[in-house]
């Protein structure tokens, strides 16, 4: 049975590179990781430089939660961090 706690994670696959994309996002506005780590802390994400360096790198999952708080650091939207691309 799942946690409460684990119930709001986004599971990051092999298809969806979710950290790396958070990644390239922060680094195209020049924010260094210790610097997006503080942003979120602001923005009330209880997080480390330790587990934000895991989300970029895809071997942390991060939250719901995490997820909305870069979309309003980096801004964007969901569909940017996923790199959605609409099928036509």
């Amino acid at each position: 049975m799942k946690s409460e706690e684990s119930i709001d994670r986004i599971i990051q696959v092999n298809d969806i590179d979710i950290g790396k994309n958070i990644a390239k996002m922060r680094k195209a506005m020049n924010i260094k990781q210790t610097d997006m780590v503080a942003r979120l802390q602001t923005n009330g994400v209880d997080i480390s430089i330790y587990s934000y360096n895991r989300i970029e790198k895809g071997t942390q999952n991060p939250t719901v939660f995490f997820l909305y708080a870069c979309c309003r650091i980096l801004n964007c939207d969901m569909n940017t961090i996923f790199d959605f691309q609409p099928l036509n």
